[in-house]
Parts: C-alpha cells; structure tokens; sequence
C-alpha cells in the first residue's frame, strides 16, 4: 500500500454497498460470457444513474466499451456537467487509462473503485484478451486541470473473486 493510500479518506457505507453492487454486475458480465468488469455512476443524491457491464469482446463487442466508459458517457446524457461535478463513478476494478480519461472528460468528480491494476495483473498475468496498462488511474489523473478524488483500492479480494479462473481458460 502506497502513503497516499493510508492517508485517503475512509469508505462510507454507501461506497461500499456500491462497490459491491458493481462486483456483482461484474459478476452478471461475466456469467454472460464478457470481461468480469461493471461500473455504476451514482449522483450527489444517492441515485444510480447509469450502470454497464463490459462489453468489449469481439465478435459483437467493441474494444473501446469498457464499463467504466460506457457508464461515464451515459451519465452525460442523465446528469448536467454541475451534476456530474458531484457524482462517483463505482467500479470493480480500477479505471484503466482510456477509462480515466472518459471520466475526466464528463467531469464526474469522484472516482471509487475495489480492485487494483496491479492485482488485475496478477490475477490476468499475460492473457492478450487483457493487456494491462500498469498505469495507476491517480498518476493519470495527476496530469489534468481538473480535481478528481479517487479512493481505492477496497474490497480487493471480493474483487478479486469474480476474476478466478476467468482468464486462464
């Protein structure tokens, strides 16, 4: 765990129960043959605006429609960009690059997601379906004009479970 890790702010209630709604939606992708990744965008208020399973496998998916784009565009069309400014997007694991920019360019505001890009690693090792960008979503981020919290990783090994035997079959 990293200093900046230890000095995040702690997980609410509610960033908990979101994370796992997003594991278990994980958990439907995968059952239905896509990537086990899921990412809920949640207003101020408390309301899931927009939910996605990944659905980047070819044939019929598309390599660019990861969850956690594919939820921060469809927020845009639910929430104004003041709205967005005050909504998280929940995700199982966290942000790769493309993903990160996704989110800085809608103006979500928080970021929270379960598993790491380095567990990720781990669990997927070399399988091409998966090719890594060990890139952290904060380090990204570091790089932008606008302010964006990010907390995670958390509940990496519930996280973690629905990745199990998935990418070496």
């Amino acid at each position: 765990m990293s200093e900046h890790d230890k000095t995040q702010a702690a997980p609410s209630e509610r960033d908990l129960a979101f994370l796992r709604d997003a594991i278990s939606l994980a958990e439907r992708a995968r059952e239905s043959g896509r990537h086990p990744f899921a990412a809920i965008v949640v207003s101020a208020e408390g309301e899931p605006v927009a939910a996605r399973g990944n659905n980047s496998m070819p044939p019929e998916g598309d390599p660019t429609q990861h969850a956690e784009l594919t939820a921060a565009a469809a927020a845009c069309g639910v929430l104004s960009p003041e709205q967005l400014a005050l909504a998280t997007l929940y995700t199982s694991a966290e942000p790769c690059v493309m993903c990160t920019g996704a989110v800085y360019w809608t103006g979500i505001g928080r970021i929270v997601y379960a598993l790491s890009e380095t567990r990720l690693l781990e669990l997927t090792g070399d399988n091409p379906e998966n090719p890594t960008f060990s890139l952290p979503c904060r380090e990204v981020l570091a790089h932008g004009q606008r302010d964006i919290e990010v907390l995670g990783p958390l509940l990496e090994d519930e996280a973690a479970t629905v990745h199990l035997g998935f990418w070496d079959r």
